[in-house]
């Protein structure tokens, strides 16, 4: 199938422009500017865009990745897939040690068929004081023995741990992860600035969703977020709802930071889904006027973003378009060596979004077929 459009982000071009795609069973194959070398057998209008690629959600579409049933996995990535991510990493949340193996062992099976390009564990390895959404009856340090079991049952397709530095054995777990090719992320951390520098040394590369879930930035204290923000090595998560953080500081950072955003969701099972009650993990959640938090309490409980309003919330604070889609798809492939997505280059997964002139997600293919 060769597709044109009038506006498409090539591979890594640092503007839209004219272009040819042409796909082969679930891969692309072959990409070019300008016109295609033959009759086009679809010509889309709008701007064609690489699929979008979340790597930190726990859900949509009223189901949740905390499960054993795979059927909720495929219900939730359905339903962000529609707006446009065709690629996603299932996010845990803190339970037991037991629960845990059992989730990630049945979500491995999905990475395997390519239903999931990969699992992060967000906890139980955080800070109580900063537990978010997470039980801390069940918090706990990160013990290099446990650590690995996790990774040895999920077969390769955990693919990233959010770890607070501060905790005991966090160091040489953070080793341990780098070695087992599971990226380690700072978050739901109370670790100050030079704990935070020493996790980086050990190898941490990522920030999970920066500034929430850790100590604020004061000036005499500036705690992880200015470590994780300044290193080049590092890329941060930014959760882009106008409510995790001010459109206006999302901006300041990727402008600050060119090419090492990723914007993610931190979904839960309500987005692209509608109000109510719901639980994440063991906790109740009310989502109330599209935020949701924990039931009686203030505690933001995830969120019922997509990357596609991510994107256009992004734009509207000011971010260029290229950066924004980047931020949504490239950035993040990269930050987690997801290496068949986030951009539309030959041999890369033929998966596509086309956009309207609100950016708007009007049609999505995915793995070589139009949805």
């Amino acid at each position: 199938m060769l597709i044109s459009a009038p506006r498409m982000l090539l591979e890594d071009a640092a503007q839209l422009t004219a272009g040819w795609v042409e796909v082969a069973g679930e891969r692309i194959v072959a990409t070019g500017a300008g016109d295609p070398p033959r009759a086009a057998d679809a010509a889309v209008e709008g701007t064609l865009v690489p699929g979008y690629v979340d790597v930190h959600a726990h859900g949509g579409g009223g189901a949740s990745f905390v499960t054993e049933n795979p059927q909720d996995v495929l219900t939730a990535t359905a339903a962000h897939r529609r707006l446009g991510t065709t690629a996603m990493v299932a996010s845990l949340v803190t339970g037991t040690m037991d629960d845990l193996h059992r989730q990630v062992a049945c979500l491995a099976g999905l990475v395997e068929t390519g239903d999931l390009m990969g699992i992060h564990l967000e906890g139980p390895w955080l800070a109580e004081k900063f537990k978010g959404a997470h039980p801390p009856r069940l918090l706990t340090d990160p013990h290099p023995a446990d650590v690995a079991a996790l990774l040895e049952t999920g077969r390769g397709a955990v693919r990233m741990a959010t770890i607070a530095p501060e905790r005991a054995g966090a160091m040489e777990s953070i080793r341990l992860m780098v070695e087992a090719g599971c990226l380690a992320a700072i978050g739901h951390t109370d670790a100050d600035y030079e704990t935070t520098v020493a996790a980086i040394e050990a190898g941490a590369r990522g920030a999970t969703h920066l500034f929430n879930a850790m100590p604020p930035l004061l000036h005499r204290t500036p705690g992880p977020a200015l470590a994780l923000w300044e290193d080049e090595r590092v890329t941060v998560e930014l959760v882009m709802d106008g409510v995790h953080v001010r459109p206006e500081l999302v901006a300041w950072v990727m402008a600050t930071a060119p090419g090492r955003v990723a914007l993610v969701t931190d979904a839960m099972a309500a987005a692209a889904h509608v109000d109510g009650d719901y639980i994440l993990g063991e906790l109740p959640v009310e989502v109330r006027g599209g935020i949701a938090r924990l039931a009686g309490l203030d505690t933001i409980a995830g969120s019922t973003l997509t990357l596609d309003r991510a994107v256009r919330n992004a734009v509207a604070a000011g971010v260029g378009l290229v950066d924004a889609l980047r931020a949504a798809s490239t950035v993040p492939a990269d930050y987690l060596g997801l290496e068949t997505v986030g951009r539309i280059a030959a041999g890369k997964r033929a998966d596509l979004a086309v956009l309207d002139d609100d950016l708007n997600v009007t049609r999505v293919m995915w793995r070589g077929s139009w949805q």
